[in-house]
């Protein structure tokens, strides 16, 4: 299994690529795509670099699922508001893609990587260079799209062990408490 992470923003939207064998994980990529209203570019056209450079990403790692941070609900309502067209706007490469996407809180996320769901960024970032062996911490929104990898990489081989002993069926409604999963 291949998967792609995604830490949506507008500003910066982080991406990893991990591939799964087992309990083994092994990095294949990761970065940022960057979009800044300094280059006079409005939202829509903004989103626009967010969608192509997704389908960018999918194309050449050619990733089998996708893994998709929950937004939270920020102190700024329009910023919150940005933020969900961002992510918005990420989600629907991945499904233009054709891609299976999984959604975690960013809460789900600290836990599976660093054990605490309050964890600092550094933490994330320093425990996903150990868990996939990286030379250099990851920067911060490539290292949350990382740990959005090693989530669902868990969430997966536990997923799949259920599904031995009991039939399980997607939720078709949105349950932020449990992530998401289509």
């Amino acid at each position: 299994m291949r998967i792609l992470g995604i830490d949506p923003g507008l500003t910066a939207t982080g991406f990893g690529v991990v591939d799964v064998d087992g309990p083994h994980l092994r990095y294949v990529a990761s970065g940022t795509i960057r979009t800044s209203p300094d280059d006079g570019a409005l939202l829509p056209q903004r989103l626009k670099v967010l969608f192509d450079g997704i389908g960018e990403v999918v194309q050449r790692y050619q990733p089998t699922v996708a893994a998709l941070e929950i937004v939270f609900v920020n102190v700024n309502p329009q910023a919150t508001l940005i933020l969900g067209q961002a992510r918005g706007c990420c989600l629907t490469a991945l499904v233009a893609n054709d891609l299976p996407v999984a959604e975690y809180t960013a809460l789900q996320l600290k836990k599976a990587v660093v054990g605490y769901g309050k964890a600092q960024k550094s933490q994330v970032q320093e425990m996903v260079r150990r868990l996939l062996d990286l030379p250099g911490l990851p920067g911060k929104d490539a290292a949350d799209a990382l740990g959005l990898c090693i989530t669902h990489a868990q969430v997966a081989r536990t997923t799949q062990a259920i599904g031995k002993v009991a039939a399980l069926r997607a939720r078709t409604h949105a349950a932020y408490k449990d992530g998401r999963s289509y």
